[in-house]
């Protein structure tokens, strides 16, 4: 076999028994953990392979008090995971009916905005009120021109203006005030007002 020019036999032998040495030293350490590591892969395979049940996320029972608990999951994960989705929370009455607010001195209990892709937004805000506030909202609406109707126990109104829809539920001592602009997923209404009264 014809040698390669510039190798010496003397310094290959030895560096390559050397190599092998620190390879099978490697080895020695290595074998302790490989049950644990086969045990680990299994487990992470098998995690992956089935699909755990979709549950709703755990919240403190009654009315939601912040943004989170205005969500069920699905519709938590709609939003989150919406292109450029951003969520600020403050503690705000709703800007949207400056009228509305006036009449009815609300005290804020969240206020949930969402800014998306290419200037959409969405934002509901929660707040309480008194009973003679609850009808004061209610006429005040209807005099800027939303169409209110009764809704169980509650009222419902709402209002579409070119690309921007408002949406208030009042139910006891709780206003639900939505304003959808370019972004009005399936239901959400329907949801944070369900969440927001505690049903």
């Amino acid at each position: 076999m014809a040698r390669v020019a510039g190798r010496s036999v003397w310094i290959a032998w030895p560096v390559g028994v050397l190599c092998a040495a620190v390879v099978a030293a490697l080895a020695v350490l290595a074998a302790p953990g490989l049950p644990g590591a086969v045990t680990f892969v299994g487990e992470t395979l098998r995690a992956g392979s089935t699909t755990p049940p979709w549950t709703d996320a755990p919240r403190v029972p009654g009315p939601a008090t912040t943004c989170r608990d205005l969500y069920t999951q699905p519709m938590w994960s709609e939003l989150v995971w919406s292109p450029e989705a951003l969520l600020t929370q403050r503690h705000t009455g709703p800007l949207s009916t400056p009228e509305a607010v006036a009449a009815a001195a609300p005290t804020p209990v969240i206020t949930c905005h969402w800014r998306g892709e290419s200037g959409r937004w969405l934002e509901t805000s929660v707040a309480t009120v008194s009973a003679a506030g609850a009808a004061a909202v209610s006429g005040a609406l209807s005099g800027q021109g939303f169409a209110c109707e009764p809704d169980g126990d509650g009222v419902h109104c709402e209002r579409t203006v070119d690309d921007v829809t408002e949406v208030h539920d009042l139910r006891g001592d709780r206003w639900v005030s939505s304003t959808f602009s370019g972004w009005m997923p399936d239901g959400y209404a329907a949801v944070v007002a369900s969440r927001a009264f505690g049903e």
